[in-house]
């Protein structure tokens, strides 16, 4: 039996822009080993080498219908990492690096056409269920500096309550466990990622509708059992303290929170809120927060609320 000629990169190339994951999956694993040569040709031998591959081989997920010569793939996959490695080199401040996943991040007034908007949602559950692979402890430093906006090593040090050099450290693990999962599942069927997101959307609009009522219905007070505490920022040492009588403190004290956008894996939720304080508050709440919950099939189990931003940042070192 004569053995099949694998297919040519021009045949992956547009099997991949018609939204075979599995033919991006082939071209990143073929062009792996060129992608982390230009890449240390820039930044040497070392993890900002790593993480420029990393992050360009995940930029080529949306971008791969920008390719206009599928022969030439090869390329335009260097490129992405010369362009990655260069932006490293002189970068000024901290900005997420994936920024081939903005995608994930649709809008009504900006819908891509059908074809275009089938080929990005299977693109997107790829990624999630890559995600949901990681430890918990990689998926939230992934998940806040890449879809929240908490994206600063600061602020995600901050709300995690850990060193910069422990999120650089688990954001580098992530990403490489990323890829290696990814090349891994390229062919496989993946879960519908809106769902989850969609699901604590409403989630979080009825209970912070509920609160405002005074009273949380049962499907929502079920949620947050008798177990659940509230830690880091907002709890005191040696007290264990649950959540709703604390968020019932902060209504009584005339602030509101509206629900500005949602992050969601399948036992890490993310809830980022603008704020409003009653006119003259001596002691105004930050302008936005957000609350990282950690749940356990579906209930929460700790929830902490985090204030993003160095003026928060001052004010508790002031205080403290």
């Amino acid at each position: 039996m004569v053995p099949l000629d694998p297919p040519t990169d021009e045949e992956l190339t547009r099997r991949a822009q018609a939204g075979e994951t599995g033919s991006l999956g082939l071209l990143l694993a073929r062009h792996q080993a060129p992608m982390r040569a230009v890449a240390m040709s820039l930044l040497g031998h070392g993890p900002d080498a790593e993480d420029a591959v990393q992050d360009a081989a995940l930029t080529a997920l949306r971008r791969i219908g920008d390719v206009r010569d599928p022969a030439a793939v090869g390329a335009w996959l260097r490129a992405v990492v010369r362009n990655t490695s260069r932006m490293r080199l002189r970068a000024t401040r901290e900005t997420p690096g994936l920024d081939g996943l903005d995608f994930l991040h649709l809008r009504a007034h900006d819908a891509p056409p059908p074809d275009q908007l089938i080929e990005q949602h299977a693109m997107r559950d790829w990624i999630w269920d890559a995600v949901e692979e990681l430890p918990q402890q990689l998926r939230l430093v992934l998940m806040l500096r890449h879809f929240s906006g908490i994206t600063s090593y600061q602020e995600i040090a901050d709300a995690c309550e850990v060193p910069v050099g422990t999120v650089r450290s688990r954001l580098s693990q992530a990403r490489a466990k990323m890829a290696q999962v990814l090349l891994s599942t390229a062919s496989q069927a993946h879960d519908d990622a809106s769902a989850l997101t969609e699901e604590s959307r409403h989630e979080a609009v009825a209970t912070l509708q509920a609160s405002e009522r005074g009273s949380l219905p049962r499907e929502i007070s079920e949620l947050w059992p008798q177990e659940t505490k509230l830690v880091g920022i907002l709890n005191r040492p040696g007290e264990r303290i649950h959540p709703v009588p604390v968020m019932r403190q902060t209504l009584e004290a005339g602030v509101r929170q509206r629900l500005r956008h949602v992050v969601a894996s399948r036992d890490i939720s993310i809830w980022e809120m603008d704020v409003t304080n009653p006119v003259g508050a001596v002691d105004p709440c930050p302008s936005n927060l957000a609350w990282l919950m950690f749940r356990r099939e579906g209930r929460v189990q700790r929830l902490r609320v985090v204030f993003p931003g160095p003026q928060r940042r001052a004010s508790l070192q002031e205080g403290g």
